[in-house]
């Protein structure tokens, strides 16, 4: 896929924390990271322009007994700081295939990472480095999909790549129910009214504001990312389209 070819040139993609454990009840995977890693090198090679927004469940979850009986800010703090350990573990990947990688944290700390700022992300990405916008908005009370989605709106990228365990949004988890129906495509309100929880309803909506389509897609899948942003293989498209 050349440049040329892809059908977006500026995107974000936005990768659960949970796709990171790849077969451990929690933690990181070194292989998964690495995986990861080789699909967003592959697309950075083509010349498109990267942001990322990692989640942090993966880690949380290990410390969901700590958490437990604390003030949901508080607990949203740690969630945010897992986030930025995840962020340093797929830079470490990146950079180690070659990739020019910068970790901006809307959470402050200069001797660790770049703090969050829009026009700096922008140039970052125009000078060909991945951007990896760790810890969420910076605020307690929202999820890593609406830091997506808000991210996206204000480094101005053309769409937001969501990826799952499985190839697409379905009415059911395809995983534990053989007939599950899989969407092809989906508008914004579909997704609300139906309540397909994809992305939680303040990021569905931060995305249909904003004009951006999101793509579904699974990250399992080899060359996936690569092919998704070409506008081929298999996945959801929400839109305000029908």
């Amino acid at each position: 896929m050349t440049a040329e070819a892809a059908r977006y040139h500026r995107v974000l993609l936005k990768v659960s924390g949970e796709a990171l454990m790849g077969g451990r009840d929690y933690g990181i995977d070194p292989g998964m990271i690495d995986r990861v890693a080789s699909e967003v090198s592959d697309v950075h090679k083509t010349g498109v322009q990267l942001a990322l927004v990692i989640g942090g469940g993966n880690i949380f979850r290990g410390l969901s007994g700590a958490a437990a009986g604390m003030e949901r800010a508080t607990a949203d703090y740690m969630g945010m700081l897992a986030t930025v350990m995840n962020a340093l573990a797929l830079q470490n990947a990146l950079e180690k295939s070659g990739v020019p990688t910068r970790v901006q944290s809307a959470i402050e700390m200069a001797s660790v990472c770049e703090p969050y700022i829009r026009r700096r992300a922008i140039r970052h990405m125009e000078k060909g480095r991945v951007v990896i916008l760790a810890a969420g908005t910076g605020n307690p009370m929202f999820t890593t999909d609406t830091a997506a989605a808000l991210r996206a709106a204000e480094t101005e990228c053309q769409a937001i790549f969501k990826a799952t365990q499985v190839d697409g949004v379905y009415d059911a988890d395809p995983r534990r129910v053989s007939t599950a129906k899989r969407f092809d495509r989906l508008r914004y309100l579909d997704v609300l009214t139906q309540d397909l929880r994809v992305m939680d309803h303040t990021a569905v909506s931060l995305a249909r504001e904003s004009g951006i389509p999101v793509i579904v897609f699974s990250i399992r899948s080899p060359g996936a990312l690569s092919e998704v942003v070409a506008g081929r293989g298999s996945f959801t498209l929400i839109s305000e389209e029908d």
